[in-house]
């Protein structure tokens, strides 16, 4: 089994939203070490829970402080921007990291109506997602555009021997059909959805797909995981996720709080939703953890599983992602 991770730059309740940046550069140091194989990075925008805002800056940060990992975008939301210029932006990234970039690419705004139409004032701009991808798809290969395309002979720079490499990102039935009408690799969001739909994607994917920037189907999927040194301790930290996760049910969002101050009384609805997420939680210690993503992966036949852990505490998140790499054997630095 591949690991890698997904980070979000997660705010914690009292601390400043800049550390939240530091510590997701400090942690794709510690996982390179740790034998991950890629370091994502997500896009959120006017949220007060996750405060990564601009990845292909952080990967740039990342690519001057590793050496090995892969680091990529989970993902750039693509309509909110010009194909060209993230075409231009990764191709200097991947002139930073020659053979290392990833280009994870989503339709899904990363934000509300109202933040969303102060990044593009087309209101219908997802509606071109699919032209986009194949416009950047041509300008991060260095690829000419169709006969009667205005961007046909211009390049995006600066071209090399190596590329990014391109993923479709999705938490739905649409982005892997276009992943696999495309023959792009896929990853579906299993944390967003709590697995729901997974299965079906990915099967929808592997169905639709045709050879194109891949030769055969090439998945793999985002979940959250947590680690510790006893199953207590992994229960104890991960009151700080399930209070999050919760509130975010009814549309409250704020900074990650500690786990001594994350209980608050439920609702009935709440907690059956509580209840739920305990029972589908990858938490304990490493190797349980490893046994359930071993589970996983084997169920989805699928050999890549990209793992994001929440804490409050940034020393229990790099521990976290110690133990399953240490649990799994993956082969450290």
């Amino acid at each position: 089994m591949r690991l890698s991770v997904l980070d979000q730059s997660v705010a914690c309740a009292g601390r400043g939203q800049d550390a939240a940046i530091r510590q997701t550069v400090a942690l794709a140091e510690h996982c390179e070490r740790f034998g991950y194989a890629r370091f994502w990075l997500s896009e959120h925008h006017s949220l007060p829970t996750i405060v990564g805002t601009a990845p292909e800056v952080l990967m740039a940060a990342i690519a001057a402080r590793t050496a090995r990992i892969r680091i990529g975008s989970a993902g750039v939301m693509l309509p909110h921007y010009s194909a060209f210029k993230v075409a231009e932006q990764f191709r200097v990234l991947d002139a930073l990291a020659p053979g290392r970039i990833d280009l994870g690419v989503g339709r899904a705004p990363g934000a509300d109506h109202r933040t969303s139409l102060l990044l593009n004032p087309d209101p219908r701009a997802a509606d071109h997602f699919p032209q986009q991808v194949r416009e950047l798809h041509a300008w991060v290969m260095g690829e000419d555009l169709p006969e009667g395309h205005a961007g046909r002979g211009i390049h995006a720079h600066p071209r090399a021997a190596t590329a990014p490499q391109l993923w479709m990102l999705g938490s739905s039935g649409y982005g892997a059909q276009l992943a696999g009408h495309f023959g792009m690799p896929y990853s579906f969001a299993h944390f967003i959805t709590d697995g729901e739909g997974c299965a079906d994607a990915l099967e929808l994917y592997r169905h639709m797909f045709r050879p194109g920037l891949v030769e055969r189907p090439l998945a793999n999927v985002c979940v959250w995981a947590l680690a510790a040194d006893s199953e207590e301790e992994a229960w104890r930290l991960f009151a700080s996720r399930e209070r999050a996760r919760v509130d975010r049910q009814t549309g409250r969002f704020g900074p990650l709080l500690p786990p001594e101050e994350a209980a608050r009384p439920y609702t009935e609805a709440e907690e059956a939703f509580r209840r739920n997420l305990r029972s589908r939680a990858m938490v304990g210690t490493g190797e349980q953890v490893v046994q359930k993503l071993r589970a996983l992966a084997e169920s989805l036949e699928i050999e890549e599983l990209v793992v994001i852990t929440w804490t409050w505490d940034a020393q229990a998140q790099r521990r976290s992602y110690e133990l399953i790499a240490q649990a799994a054997g993956l082969p450290a630095a």
